[in-house]
């Protein structure tokens, strides 16, 4: 394994790259050289800058911890793929790439898309997963992400907010307040930020995410790692009920649902949700 400069924090990790697939892909790490890696998978139109920096840095107390850019987005090279299937083969090419070879895997949104194809097509490489704010191929509502999604991220344009505050959090109070902390915390770093994510890519992998909710149900009963799947009770993105079919269809798979929370529901619950993926990855 590489050997690196460790960073204090997030924001201060830097962003490095890794050839892997025919393509230059775009990382940040940070943590100790000893235990079992985690790898982050980010949501649509998600470049580093999009990684929630306490969910990372509690992560990274004991472990090193990798968050990857997919191709085409931030400073990764390449095209975005235009199916999950292509995204994980190259995750997997970059993990393997990285010279990793047992990790500990946690995907949101779409990142929990690729997670399970890496599930089912690598199952050697994982030793436990999280599933946050997604859904499986063919869930209910998941084709119609751009229909729900458009209009919140109108919007957010012309209320000059950040889309999120209104696509990932409930209209309460308290989510509301949450909304502003997070999108608070995504702006701490000031140096050496990702190249932004272009309409191009955004709308690739747009269109990725509708195909994978027309797609044929996986045989999500195959899957032995042992997963966790967490989401807001109120998700209407990727529906939450998406997120209990998951749960009632990987064998032995623990289900949590923090309320009055939208998609965003482990960055409205960060703390909470650090604290269980830490002793579920420990267990």
């Amino acid at each position: 394994m590489a050997t690196y400069i460790r960073s204090a924090d997030w924001k201060t990790a830097l962003t490095r790259h890794v050839e892997a697939a025919g393509t230059r892909f775009a990382y940040r790490r940070l943590g100790p050289d000893a235990g079992v890696p985690v790898v982050l998978l980010n949501h649509w139109g998600a470049n580093l800058d999009n990684f929630d920096p306490p969910i990372v840095e509690g992560l990274a107390a004991d472990r090193p911890v990798y968050a990857l850019d997919y191709r085409g987005i931030g400073s990764s090279g390449g095209t975005a793929p235009l199916s999950v299937a292509e995204m994980a083969a190259d995750t997997i090419a970059t993990i393997r790439a990285l010279r990793l070879t047992s990790i500990d895997l946690i995907g949101f949104s779409l990142g929990g898309f690729v997670a399970q194809q890496i599930l089912l097509d690598a199952p050697d490489l994982v030793r436990r997963a999280i599933l946050a704010g997604t859904g499986p191929a063919g869930g209910a509502g998941i084709e119609r992400v751009g229909a729900v999604s458009w209009p919140l991220i109108i919007k957010g344009l012309l209320t000059f907010r950040d889309p999120k505050f209104y696509l990932f959090f409930t209209s309460s109070a308290a989510s509301r307040r949450a909304a502003k902390t997070f999108l608070a915390r995504l702006k701490e770093r000031t140096r050496d930020r990702d190249k932004a994510v272009s309409l191009t890519a955004f709308l690739r992998q747009l269109k990725a995410i509708k195909a994978w909710g027309l797609q044929a149900r996986q045989p999500l009963d195959a899957v032995r790692t042992p997963v966790l799947v967490a989401n807001g009770d109120h998700d209407i993105m990727v529906p939450s009920e998406n997120s209990s079919d998951l749960a009632r269809r990987i064998p032995g798979a623990e289900l949590v649902l923090y309320p009055d929370a939208g998609h965003g529901g482990i960055f409205q619950y960060h703390d909470a949700f650090l604290t269980k993926a830490k002793a579920f990855l420990a267990a």
